[in-house]
C-alpha cells in the first residue's frame, strides 16, 4: 500500500501532456483526468508538493473504500485520482439524465454510492458534494454504459443530482469466534 510522504510532488508532464504525481523512488503516477478537463493552474505545475491537505484527502478516500472489493493497488489508484480530481479538475455540470431516480442520498465526501442506468448499476466514490449534486468517480473496474453511445471507465467522473443515488452498504468481512 502507498503511504504518502514528503517526497511526493505533483507536476505536469509537457511531453506526455498529462498531470503526474511523483511518488519518490522513481515511481510516477499518471493521473486519469484528461488534460482538457484540468484547471489552468494544473497545466503549469513544474513541482508542487503533495500537501498535508492532499494526504488527508487521500486517507479519507481510502477509508471510504473499505467495503469495496478492490485490490490495495486499485484502491490507491482510485484514491490518488480522487485527490487529483478534487484539486485540479474543472467544475462540471450535472448529467443526471443518464441515471434512474432513486431514494436519494446525502452523501459525504469519500462515501461510496450506487447509481443505476438503463444498462446496469455501478459503485461510485463521492469526490465532492455541494448539497444538491455530487461529483462522482466510477469505483468499479468494469465499465458501465450510460446510454447506447457513452461508457464510463474506472476513475471517470460525472456530476449527478443526489436524488439519483443510494448509499452503498457493501460487504465487509465479518470475523466470528468459534465457541464450543
Amino acid at each position: 500500500m502507498l503511504n504518502p510522504d514528503n517526497s511526493w510532488y505533483w507536476r505536469f508532464d509537457i511531453k506526455r501532456n498529462m498531470l503526474m504525481l511523483e511518488l519518490g523512488n522513481e515511481l510516477l503516477f499518471c493521473v486519469s483526468i484528461p488534460t482538457k478537463k484540468l484547471v489552468e493552474e494544473a497545466r503549469s505545475i513544474s513541482k508542487q508538493v503533495f500537501t498535508v491537505t492532499d494526504v488527508a484527502a487521500y486517507q479519507a478516500f481510502k477509508e471510504g473504500m473499505d467495503a469495496l472489493t478492490l485490490s490495495d493497488a486499485r484502491k490507491s489508484e482510485l484514491a490518488l485520482n480522487a485527490v487529483a480530481t478534487y484539486r485540479f479538475q474543472k467544475p462540471m455540470m450535472t448529467k443526471s439524465w443518464f441515471f434512474t431516480p432513486q431514494v436519494g442520498a446525502d452523501p459525504h465526501w469519500g462515501e461510496v454510492v450506487m447509481l443505476q442506468t438503463d444498462h446496469g448499476r455501478a459503485r461510485f466514490i463521492v469526490v465532492e458534494n455541494d448539497g444538491n449534486s455530487s461529483l462522482c468517480m466510477l469505483a468499479d473496474v468494469t465499465p458501465i454504459a450510460l446510454d447506447n453511445n457513452k461508457v464510463m471507465n474506472f476513475s471517470d467522473t460525472i456530476r449527478v443530482m443526489n436524488n439519483r443515488m443510494t448509499s452503498y452498504l457493501g460487504t465487509k468481512p465479518i470475523n466470528f469466534a468459534l465457541v464450543g
